[in-house]
């Protein structure tokens, strides 16, 4: 069944299975709708404490339906394990649910229009911690004009806070894959991951 109208259909949505579906309907951004090959709603193990989010789908995760499965995808992954954190323990979500064609950056009107698939997402996660990766991601939480290294500067998780939930703000796996090994956004978005870890072992205790 085709939705265009997001609002209603995330408020409707009871659980992840009843987004998911409703997700997969959605045809509020026409050119995405007629370009894309496969919605990719994103993926919430029961209990994850962390919600992981990108900007949008690229080529295979449009190709597979499965967020970050390509090389920043694998990056993300080896990121994870180095600071304790399963892949399939977290979940992780996009700002857009579609690719854009080319890959170019979200619009504005298109975010606006997909945003209420990841405000319900959030509720329904619950996590401890969510992960904003990108500047995409980072200006959905904090607002137009967000810059990741000035948020980071602000002391990382405990001072950001998304209807009270802890937020990190933190660089996208490919900032780190551009600049390189020695660059800065893949030292700090595995410095970020391991406070994450760190953040749910306390709440663990």
């Amino acid at each position: 069944m085709t939705t265009d109208d997001p609002v209603r259909a995330a408020g409707a949505a009871t659980g992840w299975a009843d987004l998911v579906t409703a997700v997969r309907g959605c045809v509020a951004c026409p050119e995405l709708a007629a370009s894309r090959t496969r919605v990719v709603p994103g993926e919430a193990p029961a209990g994850a404490g962390v919600l992981l989010v990108g900007e949008a789908p690229g080529a295979q995760e449009d190709e597979t339906g499965v967020p970050f499965v390509g090389r920043s995808g694998q990056l993300l992954d080896g990121l994870l394990g180095d600071a304790g954190l399963r892949r399939d323990q977290v979940a992780v979500a996009n700002v857009l649910k579609c690719r854009p064609p080319a890959n170019r950056k979200p619009r504005r009107a298109e975010v606006t229009r997909c945003r209420p698939w990841l405000d319900r997402q959030v509720d329904l996660v619950d996590p401890v911690v969510v992960v904003a990766l990108g500047g995409t991601a980072a200006e959905w939480f904090v607002g137009p004009g967000a810059r990741i290294a000035a948020l980071r500067e602000q002391g990382r998780v405990t001072p950001l806070l998304h209807r009270g939930r802890r937020l990190l703000v933190t660089y996208h796996p490919s900032a780190a894959i551009r600049f390189g090994p020695r660059g800065a956004p893949l030292a700090a978005l595995r410095e970020d991951l391991a406070e994450v870890a760190r953040v749910l072992a306390e709440v663990a205790r």
